[in-house]
């Protein structure tokens, strides 16, 4: 069996190159290896890939023998959370089924979209083991075509062939259902896996807040927040985004559903200061801005979260409800929650917070892996 020796003793998944030791000869790139301490001491088990910029990913931290068996098992334990003990099915056939490290399969993040797996790979070894996997994820999501994503930039680093390995099913395109709400998923134009599933149970909370309200949905994406509010009452509701397909595609999901949206393509910072001059207000405005930070030390990204909240609370009516949001995992959820509250300080008003969420259940977070806690929401009344 290959070995890992890791010189400094981390309980964290991700090892970084500087904290690895020696490495027996016959480990190869994709291989799980056996992870001794710095003593030499048998310590857990992990992927390796020397090329990458995390060259190994700790799967486990028991010294007991462990082979590829470990992944099926991961695999049926991820389908076992979501639907026998969350019962997602119930209200949706659209979740994350496979959440990367969180479910103990480093590299590959796999929604559930009805009988379409979306799966985005990001390392070497998840690659090389797809073949082995889909037939046992398609069972256990109850899945029969696959759509399989890998960044081009992110596969020359990890040293992922062009050829090979699974291929995507020709499906252009499905239909779900979450809350009651219809979407379309467009897998050759949306982000990531195609539709952004963690922020089902907020939209779901957010139309409870938007009945007889004006409501307005900065940065917009493809529709999820303005058609909860649409169909849950509001009175009145703005969509708006830079992305043009975005907008396309959330004025067709608004059609499926026969939700009466307007919906505008712009950029929300130079749009939301053009209303400011106008003094048009809404009673329930919701900021759900695209990754800003990417680094620990992102200054930029920290900027625009700030330039983004302090024009968006403007927006808001007198007692008026806000809801903001951040998906940088870098970004703690101490941190962003200074950043709007300075935001609202500064322009002189205060937050009545009374609630905090993140991603749903189907998105859940290791103990020794603070930073798969993404997704930030703070729910507040602008006073």
């Amino acid at each position: 069996m290959p070995t890992v020796q890791i010189k400094t003793i981390s309980f964290h998944p991700s090892i970084w190159p500087k904290m690895i030791g020696e490495v027996s000869r016959d480990a190869r790139p994709g291989d799980l290896v056996q992870v001794l301490g710095k003593e030499g001491t048998p310590f857990g088990w992990g992927l390796w890939n020397p090329k990458s910029r995390m060259p190994l990913r700790v799967v486990s931290h028991l010294p007991d023998e462990l082979d590829e068996s470990f992944f099926e098992r991961a695999i049926r334990r991820a389908a076992q959370l979501r639907r026998e003990t969350l019962k997602l099915d119930a209200d949706t056939n659209s979740y994350r089924a496979i959440h990367g490290d969180a479910d103990f399969l480093p590299g590959m993040v796999a929604d559930k979209f009805a009988d379409v797996l979306s799966v985005e790979i990001t390392n070497l070894a998840a690659w090389q083991r797809l073949p082995q996997w889909l037939p046992l994820l398609h069972e256990c999501f109850d899945t029969r075509r696959v759509v399989v994503s890998v960044d081009e930039e992110l596969a020359r680093i990890e040293g992922i062939p062009s050829r090979g390995g699974v291929e995507s099913d020709p499906v252009r395109s499905v239909k779900i259902r979450e809350h009651g709400a219809r979407y379309e998923v467009d897998f050759s134009q949306g982000h990531k896996t195609g539709f952004f599933c963690d922020q089902r149970d907020n939209r779901h909370q957010f139309g409870k807040l938007a009945d007889g309200r004006t409501v307005l949905d900065l940065c917009c994406y493809t529709g999820g927040f303005a058609i909860s509010a649409a169909l849950a009452g509001a009175g009145d509701v703005t969509g708006v985004d830079l992305d043009e397909v975005s907008i396309s595609m959330a004025k067709r999901n608004a059609n499926i559903n026969s939700a009466k949206i307007k919906f505008t393509h712009a950029d929300a910072f130079t749009w939301a200061r053009t209303m400011i001059e106008n003094d048009r207000t809404w009673d329930l405005v919701i900021a759900d801005p695209p990754k800003f930070i990417h680094g620990r030390e992102d200054e930029i990204g920290t900027a625009k979260y700030a330039d983004l909240n302090k024009l968006a609370l403007q927006l808001v009516a007198p007692e008026g409800l806000y809801v903001t949001c951040s998906c940088s995992g870098m970004l703690g959820a101490g941190d962003f929650e200074r950043i709007v509250i300075t935001s609202a300080h500064r322009r002189d008003k205060r937050l009545q917070i009374f609630d905090r969420t993140g991603a749903g259940p189907d998105h859940p977070s290791l103990s020794n892996y603070p930073e798969s806690r993404y997704l930030k929401v703070l729910w507040s009344r602008v006073i």
